[in-house]
């Protein structure tokens, strides 16, 4: 077993909490008197489900990437729950330097910026559909200007579209992210690449493994997008 503050204190170290957004509620969702862990689940949004998936295995801490800005009264079951949400999406072990990890791109250190990653690179738009689809099969996109190389992307996981004015200014051709609107699309003046929020951020749990699994068993959530595709 091991003293749930010192799970927290690695994450902090990598996330501080001090770096979340002003509205965020990133931190303890329920903190029961219990000090020490054995088992955790991670996941990206703390569900009835997940919570039963919990139990079932014997997780006595829950840590998420997605908050909850209601608890209902059915979740207090002596499990701990603590979640790390926008500090850890500006984080270099964030949401999306992992994803950018997993796609096997470099990032662009010499640009910074707290939501958004560059990777310079050469490739068509096409192969770049392509190399996407090895972590989402549900992508859509907006090319307003029928772009056909790409020299700069940017990428935001989880709900990023309101980057996109940023991703023009540093020079970003495509905009990776999820959560892409309609209107979104009609006004947008970068080419805008949707792989579903889920999709971009759930390669993050495969990093807090990494970072705890040395200090406490981890399990991973059995978690999927509640948005269904239908192949055409």
């Amino acid at each position: 077993m091991v003293n749930k503050y010192e799970l927290t204190k690695i994450i902090e170290k990598s996330a501080p909490p001090e770096s979340a957004e002003p509205w965020d509620l990133s931190g303890w969702i329920i903190e029961t008197p219990n000090q020490d862990v054995k088992k955790v689940m991670l996941c990206l949004t703390v569900t009835e489900d997940i919570l039963n998936q919990a139990q079932a295995q014997s997780c006595d801490m829950i840590i998420s990437h997605h908050p909850l800005f209601t608890v209902p009264i059915n979740f207090h079951r002596g499990i701990d729950i603590y979640c790390a949400h926008t500090n850890l999406d500006k984080a270099l072990c964030g949401t999306t330097e992992t994803l950018i990890k997993k796609l096997d791109f470099s990032v662009n250190r010499g640009i910074e910026h707290e939501f958004l990653r560059f990777c310079d690179c050469v490739m068509s738009f096409e192969k770049l559909l392509e190399i996407l689809k090895s972590v989402s099969k549900n992508i859509r996109y907006t090319n307003p200007k029928n772009l056909h190389t790409v020299k700069r992307i940017a990428f935001c996981g989880g709900s990023g579209t309101d980057f996109r004015h940023d991703a023009l200014e540093y020079g970003a051709e495509v905009l990776i992210t999820g959560d892409l609107k309609f209107h979104t699309a009609l006004d947008s003046e970068i080419a805008i690449i949707d792989i579903g929020h889920f999709e971009s951020e759930i390669p993050v749990l495969d990093e807090l493994a990494r970072l705890l699994n040395e200090k406490v068993p981890v399990i991973k959530a059995q978690e999927k997008s509640p948005i269904i595709q239908i192949n055409s």
